[in-house]
């Protein structure tokens, strides 16, 4: 049998918060660590430290003495929340002293309005999660499902009111991430698509009681005492809303929630459940026996109290980590109206079944209490208090100010909010913690070091075509001969939205013209072009048109002279007429005359076998346009390095993540006569941003490629 000490504890919950998937699934690749959730800023006695009121909201700073709250101001008899008030109508108090309001901004989102507005844009990437958290239309939510706390059946009961708040409260432009109290906050994940929300919240299953280990890191410590895992369980919980909160802190200023759907937690298991392994219920318990017993000794009374403070003190840590953070929780009970706690078969008296019923309601109270977000407990209809959230996210005051006092001690500081108005009820966080002289000296450090420039340069190329355009663009460039270079361009057509969506807006050619800087036409063209000759012929009078990826892309070369060139680009319909147009000017390399030069790597993607055998096999086939891909496709990357006494430059491949961190070493295959080429399978890889590194090397010089890539799923 395992003996688990509070820091054998803390070192199983650090270690599951690291690297847990969730729960109940096997770990596909080892996670990445989640950034350790912020401490306490004052380690007096807790009974010494002035203590966060009720309706305590948390701060985000511009500069370490700014303070933002968000205030909720509406009808003391209607309840309807009221947006007319203006800056001159507040008044705001620091620890009784009066503060200057220096930033004041109205934060409103009509339901109606949202819903008419064009449709935002998929969240696809990393990118596009922090550019959309960050508009001001945005409701932003995590929406925690704590399998660890609640009940096998109760879990069925919270599906449709979370179901009813995805389909029916929350608007198109909302974003929603879905977690658990073992995922990683590396692997959050933020989406509009309400139907993938649903899927996930139907497959929700609740564990509370059930110890039978479901992965890797749960089987670690499946035979510890029953009060042991919940000790565990209870600090992953936790720490999974300080990470939640966290991560939200870091997205954007303004009001942001986290729904807790969670029975809440207990310090003590009542006697007849304190099995010495969780993973044998029954096994080795005598207190089985006699059911409706309570144990009254001085050592379970004294066990009963610490248990309580150090629970008591856990709960504080994650509050304090949300206000910071300006995070609310709202806490949502699947039980409803619940009587009693435990199932008659478990044996429980009545008095410790009231007990821990009344702890864990009023564990979601504290977290919810002092976030400024509301506990949905105790009540049977909790659609009615979910459509609450969405009120409180939907119509608030941001004010802004800088501290006249301002503090570095690491104490809470009151803030008193008041409006001028009568007859109004107001709701605003009651307080902050400020910095420790150590916070603030971490706060005003440089920052550092951004990935290097040619990493910022590549992936930025994974930008999308800005809204309206009918068709995206790849151009690259190789070697033709001694004197030229070989330009390729290829295209590829936009869908179009549903409004526009007829066969009129769809492209169907591009036409190309190509100017050298004398002005001299370098090629002219229509791609693709019905009188063109065998595919991957090469005239300048004409486009050589290259033989089409499956479902990708058309694609045309031409010779060019080393130096500039504008492309002029005209997109055209399917009666001929201009759908879209643009202008590109880029500069053909001089290979000749380099000591070390790489051409455009080319991509290629494959969905099944056939496709990539098609692409191996086939020299003139199209490059993709696209760089977003999923784990399910293979990609061909082929290119050209050259020196300029005519040796093969040594060659070789790196992946890197986003950040410009190598990943590791990617084979490249060298034939004599034909491009290097780099065949790379996304399965192994996560959804995210990435790069090939090409480099190539000779005595007398190096050069060197990127190519940026994403995985969208």
């Amino acid at each position: 049998m395992h003996h688990f000490s509070r820091a054998s504890l803390a070192c199983v919950f650090a270690f599951l918060i690291g690297s847990a998937v969730p729960a109940g699934q096997a770990p596909a690749q080892p996670p990445s660590p989640q950034p350790p959730p912020p401490q306490p800023a004052s380690q007096q006695p807790q009974s010494q430290q002035p203590q966060p009121p009720a309706g305590q909201r948390p701060v985000i700073r511009s500069g370490i003495n700014f303070v933002s709250v968000d205030v909720i101001v509406s009808d003391r008899k209607t309840g309807d929340v009221v947006m007319d008030l203006t800056k001159d109508d507040f008044e705001v108090r620091e620890d009784k002293k009066p503060q200057a309001i220096q930033t004041f901004d109205t934060i409103k989102i009509d339901p109606i309005t949202e819903a008419t507005a064009t449709p935002p844009r998929p969240i696809k990437n990393e990118d596009d999660e922090e550019r959309e958290a960050k508009k001001p239309d945005v409701r932003l939510f995590i929406m925690l499902l704590d399998d660890y706390h609640v009940r096998r059946g109760n879990d069925m009961a919270v599906k449709k009111p979370l179901t009813d708040f995805v389909q029916n409260q929350l608007g198109p432009q909302d974003m929603v991430a879905i977690m658990y109290p073992l995922t990683p906050v590396s692997a959050l994940s933020f989406t509009r698509d309400h139907d993938s929300l649903v899927s996930a919240i139907n497959n929700f299953q609740g564990r509370r009681g059930i110890y039978d280990p479901k992965n890797e890191f749960e089987e670690r410590y499946a035979y510890a005492s029953a009060q042991e895992v919940e000790n565990i369980r209870n600090d992953v919980t936790m720490g999974a809303l300080k990470g939640a909160a966290v991560k939200l802190g870091g997205m954007r200023d303004g009001r942001k929630s986290i729904i807790f759907v969670s029975e809440g937690f207990t310090s003590t298991l009542p006697a007849q459940l304190q099995d010495p392994v969780a993973a044998l219920p029954g096994y080795g318990n005598p207190m089985r026996q006699s059911p409706g017993t309570d144990v009254t000794s001085p050592r379970q009374e004294s066990m009963d109290f610490f248990n309580s403070v150090d629970l008591t003190g856990r709960l504080r840590e994650v509050f304090d980590t949300a206000n910071r953070n300006n995070t609310s929780i709202y806490a949502v009970d699947p039980r409803g109206l619940a009587t009693f706690d435990y199932d008659i078969q478990d044996g429980v008296s009545t008095t410790s079944d009231r007990k821990s019923l009344n702890e864990s309601l009023d564990t979601l109270r504290v977290l919810a209490d002092n976030t400024d977000g509301r506990a949905i407990v105790n009540r049977n209809d909790l659609g009615s208090g979910m459509k609450q959230i969405i009120r409180d996210s939907s119509g608030y005051y941001l004010l802004g100010y800088t501290s006249s006092s301002a503090p570095t001690d690491g104490k809470f500081h009151t803030i008193d909010v008041h409006v001028k108005r009568p007859g109004v009820e107001v709701r605003a966080r009651k307080g902050y913690w400020a910095y420790t002289p150590e916070d603030a000296a971490k706060a005003t450090a440089p920052p550092a070091a951004g990935p290097p420039p040619e990493i910022s340069k590549a992936l930025s190329e994974l930008a999308e075509p800005a809204a309206g355009h009918a068709a995206k663009f790849w151009i690259g460039t190789d070697r033709a001969d001694a004197n030229n270079a070989r330009v390729t361009f290829s295209w590829q057509a936009l869908s179009q939205s549903a409004p526009a969506r007829n066969s009129d807006a769809t492209a169907t050619r591009v036409t190309l013209t190509a100017t050298a800087a004398d002005g001299h036409p370098v090629f002219r063209g229509s791609i693709p072009d019905d009188s063109t000759p065998a595919a991957g012929s090469a005239t300048n009078s004409g486009p050589a048109t290259i033989a089409p990826q499956p479902s990708t892309a058309t694609a045309a070369s031409f010779t060019a002279p080393p130096g500039p060139l504008q492309l002029r680009i005209m997109v055209m319909g399917a009666r001929g007429q201009v759908i879209d147009s643009s202008e590109q000017d880029i500069t053909v390399p001089d290979y000749s005359h380099t000591q070390v030069s790489v051409g455009t790597p080319r991509v290629y993607r494959a969905r099944s076998a056939y496709e990539m055998t098609q692409v191996r096999n086939n020299p003139n086939v199209a490059p993709t346009v696209d760089r977003e891909f999923s784990r399910t496709e293979r990609l061909l990357v082929r290119f050209d390095a050259y020196a300029a006494d005519g040796a093969i430059p040594a060659v070789t491949a790196k992946l890197l993540n986003r950040a410009g961190q190598s990943m590791a070493d990617v084979p490249v295959q060298a034939v004599a006569g034909k491009p290097f080429q780099i065949d790379l399978p996304l399965a192994p890889l996560a959804a995210g941003q990435y790069l090939l590194q090409l480099d190539a090397k000779t005595p007398s010089g190096a050069a060197q490629q990127m190519v940026a890539f994403a995985i969208n799923r």
